[in-house]
């Protein structure tokens, strides 16, 4: 069993955070989350889902939209500007941390090491502990700033994932892509699963 940190922020995109979520519990991991305000707004938006003001109500929310099958201790919720909050120290041991989806503004602010709150900080110290940080962006057209932050948060040991699904595994509904995105992610956590026909397996036939 092993402990990461998953980060919600105000890019659209927010069904790849809920099945990451999802495979994440159901296989015993240990997750400290954390979601920007932005990143409540789209999931009302896009998921339908209204977050309540405290705390521990929106852990419990979450648990039954996107874990339901979690144990209560599996999945813990730390607002975005609780500085005091473990994970803001490189002293909490974890594995490795997500943004996803990833916001320009967050990636921005990632790249220059400027932690306006604890999204920012705790991807800082995945930085600087030398843990793998993944950042999973969903913007389109990318522009000169979005590239050049992109590059830095690279040279400094991130590693970058747009939501940018393949098609070579057929996929039919819209979970399909969803789940390319998020086994690619597990892929570079190096957590095992079974979310998406790899490249060379056989292609089922398509039905006239």
């Amino acid at each position: 069993m092993s402990t990461y940190v998953v980060a919600v922020t105000g890019a659209s995109g927010v069904a790849y955070a809920a099945r990451l979520l999802n495979v994440m519990s159901s296989l015993d991991h240990q997750i400290r989350l954390i979601i920007s305000r932005a990143g409540e707004e789209v999931i009302f938006q896009e998921l339908g889902l209204r977050l309540e003001d405290d705390v521990d109500h929106k852990r419990r929310q979450l648990m039954a939209a996107w874990a339901s099958h979690a144990s209560e201790s599996q999945l813990e919720l730390f607002a975005p500007d609780n500085l005091t909050a473990p994970i803001a120290s490189g002293s909490f041991p974890t594995q490795g941390m997500v943004v996803i989806p990833c916001s320009m503004g967050t990636l921005a602010r990632i790249a220059t090491g400027s932690s306006t709150n604890l999204i920012e900080r705790a991807a800082d110290v995945m930085l600087k502990e030398r843990r793998p940080l993944i950042l999973v962006p969903r913007e389109t057209p990318l522009s000169d700033i979005h590239l050049s932050n992109m590059l830095s948060c690279l040279r400094a040991g991130a590693e970058i994932m747009p939501a940018m699904p393949g098609f070579y595994h057929h996929p039919e509904v819209i979970q399909d892509l969803v789940d390319f995105v998020v086994g690619r992610v597990l892929d570079r956590l190096g957590i095992g699963h079974d979310l998406f026909q790899r490249w060379g397996a056989p292609v089922p036939a398509y039905e006239e």
